[in-house]
């Protein structure tokens, strides 16, 4: 029999070589981004578009490596069904997770009021996709970033498009935060630039008959003096068309405009009955003019067959957001990825976007516009949206609402 010597002796040797570094192992680890949107449900074409716009934008930032610090990123989806429990729980389930660096979502503003607290409680980054003022405002808390706009950019860019000194509006709002927070951002942001609101109507999310809360509001706008101008705002999200219900009350005749922000693609086919109607806009992939967006409308038409939308630019920026902080931070670590966030500068389909570091809240550039018909915009029901004027992020002085910046 060969003796065993030789073998044990080989066997010693490979045992003394030296173990590989522990951070040699992790750094081999993808970084876990958890998507938390709701993919089904009643918001769920705003939560496909956003999932699109992440793949996208991450392909961009990354120069189409799909890696950032030598590691692969990982964009792991899960659906809330647009529910707040569900949404919950699995901010809690992957909050909890050692390999996930940061979360992203929810879009229903009252679903991610739900899961704020869990990023404080776990100590780590929440990026929502929700605009509700409170997200950065009283419901803040330092781990939650937002590069999405908030109700008080959309109000103050509206008011400005309005014109302003002696306007008075009313507005029709959906009854939950999203709709009670531009309701008040609107109301602030109009008596900031002179004009008035006369009267408010909160109508249920599914409603489809909007003839009494119309009639409410052009009845509270007649009886208005010393207006130079009388507008209803129209804040809605949703399938239902209060534009059509709005004007078959002929609120013309009485010297009444209607008005609306910006929307995705789908939804500006309820605005011809609105034709030559003016507001502004977060974002319509014609109006932003710079590489980024040229790219980002390129790839959409290549990849997609149709231009990029409304939520599509959004989760766009919070990839680009969330690659260049992992380079600036050189690490997961959530205490350096704060760090890297506050102030961060970076140009995005709409122009620099900065993420301002009392509040976390970016600010970027709006849209003005004048809705007009062309049988070209396919995507959009034949209607599409002209550029007024670009609303420079200088122009809007968008309060900081929290207590702890």
């Amino acid at each position: 029999m060969r003796s065993l010597r030789p073998l044990m002796l080989a066997l010693a040797g490979l045992l003394a070589l030296p173990a590989l570094p522990a951070a040699r192992a992790a750094d081999a680890q993808p970084i876990v981004i958890a998507h938390i949107y709701g993919k089904s449900g009643p918001l769920a074409v705003y939560g496909n578009q956003l999932q699109r716009g992440l793949e996208l934008g991450l392909d961009y930032a990354t120069h189409g490596t799909g890696e950032v610090l030598g590691r692969k990123i990982r964009l792991e989806m899960f659906d809330d069904q647009g529910k707040a429990g569900r949404a919950r729980a699995l901010f809690q389930q992957e909050l909890a997770r050692p390999q996930v660096a940061l979360a992203v979502g929810p879009v229903n503003s009252g679903n991610v009021l739900a899961v704020l607290p869990l990023a404080q409680q776990y100590r780590k980054i929440v990026m929502p996709e929700g605009v509700a003022d409170s997200i950065t405002g009283k419901d803040y808390n330092p781990y939650v970033f937002r590069i999405a706009r908030n109700s008080s950019q959309d109000a103050i860019a509206q008011a400005l498009s309005l014109g302003g000194k002696g306007v008075c509006a009313s507005v029709l709002a959906p009854d939950y935060a999203f709709g009670h927070d531009g309701a008040a951002a609107f109301k602030t942001a109009l008596e900031s630039v002179g004009g008035r609101l006369v009267s408010e109507v909160f109508l249920p999310g599914d409603t489809t008959d909007f003839t009494a809360g119309g009639e409410r509001l052009i009845n509270a706008l007649k009886g208005a003096d010393g207006c130079s101008a009388k507008d209803i705002f129209v804040i809605w999200a949703g399938s239902a068309n209060p534009f059509g219900g709005l004007q078959a009350l002929n609120p013309q005749a009485a010297g009444i405009h209607i008005t609306s922000g910006g929307n995705i693609l789908q939804a500006l086919a309820l605005y011809k009955p609105v034709v030559g109607m003016q507001g502004a806009a977060y974002y319509y992939y014609k109006l932003p003019h710079n590489k980024v967006n040229d790219w980002l409308v390129a790839q959409h038409f290549k990849r997609y067959k149709s231009p990029p939308d409304f939520f599509t630019c959004q989760g766009f920026a919070e990839a680009q957001a969330i690659v260049d902080a992992l380079r600036k931070a050189g690490s997961t670590s959530t205490p350096a990825l704060i760090k890297a966030l506050a102030g961060l500068r970076f140009e995005s389909p709409k122009g620099e976007i900065y993420i301002r570091p009392q509040d976390h809240q970016a600010m970027q550039d709006m849209y003005h516009f004048e809705v007009a018909l062309d049988p070209a915009a396919t995507f959009s029901g034949g209607v599409t949206l002209k550029l007024v004027k670009v609303i420079h992020a200088s122009q809007m002085h968008v309060p900081i609402e929290n207590q702890h910046g």
